[in-house]
């Protein structure tokens, strides 16, 4: 017998360790399996302390949501446990958040979540409490490859929804013990099934923020963990090399930024301009005309790959994002001349920056990703590097 997980067990000697965050989707997918006669076990990571990231006394250190977590589980009669992940976190994801930003980059701390924490340690803790699979409350689909058997990555879906670009970094190994069940839901779908089981989180909003950034002012946490990120220093014409201005901190610009650079009219000449790239060993913020920000190209590093074509010389067709809202673009991937995974984009994009992430497809599959470490302008006369 084949059970809905895809597992060779009756449901109820099947083990599942859930990632609870609190939120409505992971709850839906606890009580969902608890439901279906699976063996629950819910497990909710704290991860970091609000207080002590934006050094306010009295902050809320995330109980709300581990109260919530655990309030569904006491409920729906499963076992839940809290685990104290705050240091691996703060190692691994906030302390590298941070020097991210002080080398002139964007960082996507989710995915280093997922990638360092929640599918590394939480995984192996999975293991040693003897589950046959982890599930999470993440919109995105495990398929089987009819031909090879072997687990595939797709997009969700609900393209809205869709979180396939934070989970890139996914290793087969991982793949074949995680399970997505609310890749075919929109959310809608998924509040509804709350609201069935009688759910108090049936309503709770969507975290819209970095989770350890709650009120969205990331340079504020920045500045806490590294205060130097402030220092001062010159906006530069990436043309000509004309100071126009100076900048109050480079963590405070990003590439395609327009607004709040208080330039003076005098030096721009009414010429409208966007940061083009920062320059973090000189403490530099570049900034040129929009043309300047066209990108051909960009390299990847830590590349992580599900397909099982292997990266060669020859370009190889596929879609990409370098953004988790845009949608996929048609794109090429090879290993460049230095043997550097390149990927040219079929037309120039715009706000491409070092340190964002970039996932590939083909169709619906997640073929991987990698951190951009350069991207190649058609116009600033240089390359743009991290």
């Amino acid at each position: 017998m084949i059970n809905s997980l895809g597992i060779a067990k009756e449901p109820k000697d099947t083990r599942v360790v859930v990632a609870m965050s609190g939120g409505v989707d992971s709850s839906v997918v606890a009580v969902m399996l608890k439901e279906q006669g699976y063996d629950v076990v819910g497990i909710t990571l704290r991860l970091y302390d609000h207080g002590e990231v934006l050094g306010k006394k009295g902050a809320c250190c995330a109980g709300q949501d581990i109260y919530d977590a655990k309030r569904v589980a006491d409920e729906h009669g499963f076992a839940h446990y809290v685990l104290d992940y705050e240091s691996r976190f703060k190692d691994s994801v906030i302390e590298e958040f941070a020097d991210s930003y002080l080398k002139g980059e964007t960082p996507i701390p989710c995915v280093r979540c997922n990638q360092e924490v929640k599918f590394k340690d939480l995984l192996d803790t999975a293991r040693d409490l003897g589950a046959d699979c982890l599930a999470t409350g993440h919109y995105i689909r495990r398929m089987n490859d009819e031909k090879t058997g072997k687990a595939q990555l797709h997009q969700a879906v609900d393209p809205l929804k869709d979180q396939s670009y934070f989970l890139f970094a996914t290793t087969q190994e991982q793949l074949d013990f995680l399970r997505f069940p609310l890749g075919g839901n929109t959310k809608d779908v998924t509040r509804q099934m709350a609201q069935s089981y009688g759910m108090r989180v049936a309503d709770k909003p969507d975290s819209q923020d970095i989770c350890f950034v709650p009120n969205g002012d990331y340079a504020s946490v920045v500045t806490k963990i590294r205060p130097e990120a402030m220092k001062q220093g010159d906006i530069v014409h990436c043309y000509d090399g004309r100071v126009l201005g100076t900048h109050i901190g480079i963590i405070n610009y990003t590439v395609g930024q327009r607004r709040g650079l208080r330039l003076g009219g005098g030096e721009t000449q009414g010429e409208p301009l966007y940061v083009v790239g920062i320059d973090a060993p000189n403490n530099r913020v570049l900034v040129g005309p929009r043309e300047a920000l066209a990108c051909s190209a960009l390299f990847l590093k830590d590349v992580s790959w599900l397909g099982e074509v292997t990266i060669s010389e020859i370009p190889q067709e596929i879609t990409v994002k370098f953004r988790s809202s845009m949608e996929p673009i048609k794109a090429f991937v090879m290993l460049s001349a230095d043997n550097r995974v390149k990927v040219t984009f079929d037309e120039p994009q715009y706000g491409v920056s070092p340190g964002q992430a970039c996932a590939c497809y083909c169709g619906t599959r997640v073929l991987g990703g990698g951190w951009i470490t350069q991207t190649q302008r058609d116009m600033a006369g240089s390359d743009t590097k991290g």
